[in-house]
């Protein structure tokens, strides 16, 4: 499936650009993230016959250079959230599983306010109570954590420093109590304690020294 599109930052949105795809809970979908096109594209997911179909009309059409880049689904509401890599920003957007459309909602900046250094954010995850959203920023190097209303608002509740540089990917474990964070150019895993309820973060000074990582993941029946 060959993406159409490009955006207005010209070296890093000159062609379409691929990021990410993932299968909605049904498995009826899938949505890719093209950071090129400054678009989600929402596909009909055929397992039968092992192909994608684009559906028309139903793509999500970000803001022109947000550069989006990787998404995730509410556990329990009907919405999808957006790290935009390019302009420092997490898109929440509606996703109507029946039709197979994407609709943008709100926009809420990953950093803190008045910073405004050079700045890209990479992972993004909901925890599985669906309160709260974690997005890792690289360059200002941390976590920001919004928590999640009803409604599907983010609050920006806390940005936690990461104690490494470029926290390309982070993963919460399957208890909830730990969040882990891969920072690729310092060589370092960091570990901090996580609240159940409130979904803020604790720093815990644990920390793994490895070559460059950049992905984590845990096995299905660790605990």
């Amino acid at each position: 499936m060959k993406h159409t599109g490009n955006g207005p930052i010209a070296d890093r949105q000159s062609e379409p650009h691929a990021h990410c795809i993932i299968a909605d809970p049904t498995n009826r979908f899938a949505l890719a993230a093209d950071l090129g096109a400054d678009r989600v594209f929402v596909y009909r997911l055929d397992l039968d016959s092992k192909s994608l179909h684009h559906i028309e009309g139903g793509d999500g059409v970000m803001r022109a250079g947000a550069g989006p880049r990787h998404i995730t689904f509410h556990p329990t509401l009907a919405l999808v959230f957006v790290a935009n890599e390019l302009d420092s920003t997490v898109a929440t957007l509606h996703f109507d599983s029946e039709r197979g459309t994407l609709s943008p909602v709100y926009t809420n900046s990953t950093l803190p306010v008045g910073w405004t250094g050079t700045n890209y954010p990479a992972d993004i995850h909901v925890a599985p109570s669906g309160r709260t959203l974690y997005v890792s920023n690289r360059g200002h190097n941390s976590i920001a954590v919004f928590s999640i209303a009803a409604t599907g608002a983010l609050t920006l509740d806390q940005v936690v420093s990461t104690d490494g540089d470029w926290p390309r990917n982070f993963s919460l474990d399957p208890t909830g109590r730990w969040l882990l964070v891969a920072n690729q150019k310092s060589n370092s895993i960091i570990v901090f304690g996580r609240d159940r309820e409130s979904g803020k973060l604790t720093p815990t000074r644990d920390r793994i020294e490895l070559p460059s990582p950049v992905c984590l993941r845990f096995r299905p029946h660790a605990a």
